[in-house]
């Protein structure tokens, strides 16, 4: 067997494999003699079909099925002895296959292509500005945080005549009976100019209106009517609302019952250790997004500096075959500087970890599902867990096969991967309110 490589560009290259009969012929007999073995074939005895027979029927087919093997095996084993880093897998020449005599050859030479990226390097220093932003969260968010919390985990109770905010449970019927629909609706979904008629409604009471001037969006109509909101647009014309009930939700009071339902059993003891925690809380979620957003923008920084070269046409082509006829040409046209940007971060990141000596171990896998599967209890109001974390983490990583491990995997490695980023390049840090960074995300 011989092997050479082909390097046709800085991107381009093909593998050519020459395999002459000594090479794959051995496992051929091999595997006639166990089809004469195991063949049952009208008119012989088990075990007992010529030789020839088996060799003239199936011959053929087992000499190139082992060729394919040892074509599969060897094109692995070169790439992996040579370090090459290869994009995408090897792509057989069709060209060259093509030109193949199976009946007669006994020397069979065979070119796969490949693609690999450019050689590139990412320059990490304090010549890359980057902002970090830090989240105030002030007043009007703390007020209506707390007004939330208070609606949230607040009682419901059913008054005698309907107010603003209120809930209105009852049948929602159209006016040609066409449809007819138990739903609730809340008046806050209402358009404002119109809220004035089902303020003050009691159990029994009906009323009509325009179904499309009323509400503020389709999500409203669907909501009340059960449709979808698709459905909800092409809705129109009078329907009544008949009360059978108006719900009210009365806001929380301040009290332990509310910190134990919103932070746990005796995580917090009074009014001033609850503000407290809800604002750290906030400030806490906030910073997490605001983290976020600047590793996000550490990426684009990154993509934008780092020119990588790629060898489109072999991806292009890769990415057909690769996508088994589920994908044309146009497609991949369509979506190919999507793909390529997701590539070449990936290409930046396996540098940085490279130079940065950067593992994930499995112990790191299963402290982010911990801290995960913890947030996800506190939100719940389900602190107070921790015994049973490891088999709740066991549980999620064995989860959809396998891929929820490599997918937190590979978050751990993206999170290792931009803390040494940031300690290379320079974060200009900025204080902004909670309402500029809603509006900058926005």
């Amino acid at each position: 067997m011989d092997i050479q490589l082909d390097k046709k560009s800085a991107t381009e290259a093909s593998i050519k494999i020459t395999l002459n009969e000594a090479d794959y012929q051995p496992k051929v007999e091999e595997k006639i003699k166990d089809y004469r073995r195991k063949a049952t074939i009208k008119g012989f005895r088990p075990g007992k079909v010529p030789e020839g027979m088996i060799r003239k029927m199936y011959g053929k087919a087992i000499m190139v099925e082992e060729i394919n093997n040892l074509l599969s095996q060897s094109v692995n084993d070169y790439i992996k002895e040579n370090k090459l880093k290869i994009l995408g897998d090897p792509l057989p020449n069709t060209e060259e296959a093509e030109k193949i005599d199976w009946d007669n050859q006994k020397e069979f030479t065979f070119i796969y292509d490949i693609g690999v990226a450019g050689d590139f390097s990412v320059e990490l220093s304090d010549k890359i500005k980057v902002d970090a932003y830090e989240i105030e969260v002030g007043d009007k968010v703390m007020n209506e945080t707390m007004d939330n919390l208070k609606q949230q985990f607040g009682k419901m109770t059913n008054p005698e005549a309907s107010e603003a905010g209120d809930l209105l449970y009852g049948t929602i019927k159209s006016e040609d009976s066409s449809i007819e629909e138990t739903g609730t609706i809340a008046i806050d979904d209402i358009a404002e100019k119109e809220q004035k008629k089902f303020i003050g409604l009691k159990k029994d009471d009906t009323v009509s209106f325009d179904i499309q001037k009323t509400f503020k969006d389709e999500a409203a109509i669907a909501q009340a009517t059960g449709k979808t909101e698709e459905e909800a647009k092409e809705l129109n014309g009078t329907f009544t609302l008949t009360v059978q009930n108006v719900n009210r939700r009365e806001p929380a009071e301040l009290n332990q019952e509310l910190f134990d339902k919103v932070f746990g059993k005796d995580a917090v003891k009074s009014e001033e250790e609850f503000i407290k925690k809800v604002e750290e809380t906030i400030a806490e979620n906030y910073n997490r997004e605001a983290e976020n957003y600047t590793n996000q923008k550490i990426q684009e920084t990154l993509l934008d500096s780092t020119t990588i070269e790629l060898p489109d046409e072999f991806l292009k082509r890769w990415l057909i075959v690769a996508n088994q006829g589920k994908v044309t040409a146009a497609d991949v046209e369509r979506e190919y500087d999507l793909y390529t940007k997701d590539l070449r971060w990936n290409l930046i990141t396996n540098r940085i970890s490279e130079e940065n000596d950067i593992k994930v171990e499995h112990e790191d896998v299963m402290d982010s599902v911990k801290d995960m599967i913890r947030q996800q209890l506190a939100g719940s109001g389900l602190s107070g867990m921790e015994d049973n974390l490891d088999a709740f983490a066991q549980n999620y990583i064995q989860g959809e096969n396998g891929q929820n491990y490599m997918k937190v995997h590979t978050q751990v490695r993206t999170q290792k991967v931009m803390d040494a980023v940031r300690e290379k390049i320079k974060l200009e840090k900025k204080k902004i309110s909670a309402d500029e960074f809603r509006n900058m995300l926005a």
